[in-house]
């Protein structure tokens, strides 16, 4: 999900600046207009396109001077987009409003205020809760990329808004799967995953829930009264319980080649170690195997697993499965 939500938002924002652009400016001559876009102008008649597919009365000035204005007097319908788009949407201009690129945060964050404005009524309510209910974490490391629904993350983001207890199904990391009746909190996401801050009915404590392995919320109807999270913040919590949670792996490995040059390419994911100047040793401590054969991967030299056995086997199956791409 996350690479076509990375398009789309792409896409979309774009076409969002467009309208922007155009409802502020009375007559945008079309190479400046696409400058400003930063596209090319057959791409910007392809954006002129969209917006007229989605109701936008954008008239067309042809010729070498020709450019793009919006009929004068016409009436504006909302931005017609789906679910999925609106999520997108989203998501990307609020990980945008966390970027360190100078003056993108500033255009992300009026972006994000400007298309939950021109969203139909029930987008914009999802969407609001979405951008409202979600504590981005800036945390260098890997992991897995893991898929999120869409609804699943919309439903949950309005249940924390809307101080609604909350029922789903929950899959542990070691695929035992409970029914679970929480008063949820925070959404919080850490680089390619997201999480649920909540506390437990059952368990009356507070737990952090990983929201790929979350199926069919639904809220009961039922509101509550906040309970303070033992904690700074939802992030905090999220930080906290993840640095401290047991790992199931725990992965040794010897590469052919210096741990300077080790370092460099997986040093922040991974503890190295110089065997000789030739040589290396990497441990990382994991809950899932994918990540290691991605990062030794990405040494770009031969490597011998030490332990555990589970990555060798992963390994034989992984090389087989590209064999196989390659025939």
């Amino acid at each position: 999900m996350s690479g076509r939500i990375g398009a789309m938002a792409n896409t979309s924002s774009r076409t969002l600046r467009l309208l922007s652009l155009l409802q502020t400016h009375r007559y945008w001559p079309g190479t400046e207009l696409a400058e400003r876009l930063g596209v090319s102008v057959r791409t910007l008649r392809r954006d002129v396109d969209r917006l007229r597919e989605l109701g936008y009365p954008v008239e067309a000035n042809r010729g070498v001077d020709g450019g793009y204005q919006l009929a004068a007097g016409a009436a504006l319908p909302p931005l017609l987009i789906d679910d999925e788009e609106a999520v997108a949407l989203t998501i990307g201009l609020q990980n945008a409003a966390q970027s360190a690129v100078a003056g993108l945060a500033e255009s992300s964050v009026r972006a994000l205020a400007k298309v939950t404005q021109v969203m139909p009524a029930r987008l914009r309510r999802r969407a609001e809760a979405l951008r409202a209910m979600t504590v981005p974490v800036e945390w260098g490391g890997g992991g897995d990329r893991s898929r999120v629904d869409a609804d699943v993350l919309t439903t949950v983001a309005l249940a924390c808004r809307d101080t609604e207890r909350l029922r789903f199904a929950y899959t542990a990391a070691d695929r035992n799967r409970t029914d679970r009746h929480v008063e949820p909190h925070r959404l919080v996401s850490v680089g390619r995953r997201w999480y649920l801050v909540a506390y437990d009915l059952v368990r009356h404590d507070w737990r952090s829930f990983r929201i790929d392995r979350l199926t069919a919320p639904h809220p009961t109807g039922a509101r509550f009264r906040s309970r303070d999270l033992p904690a700074a913040d939802a992030a905090e919590f999220v930080r906290t319980q993840v640095v401290n949670a047991p790992r199931p792996y725990e992965v040794e490995a010897v590469v052919d080649a210096p741990a300077t040059v080790v370092r460099e390419r997986v040093g922040q994911w991974s503890t190295v170690e110089a065997i000789d100047e030739t040589h290396s040793r990497v441990r990382m401590t994991v809950d899932t195997l994918s990540w290691p054969i991605l990062a030794l991967g990405v040494t770009g030299a031969e490597f011998r697993v030490v332990g555990p056995p589970e990555l060798v086997d992963d390994l034989r199956e992984w090389g087989a499965r590209f064999v196989r791409a390659t025939t």
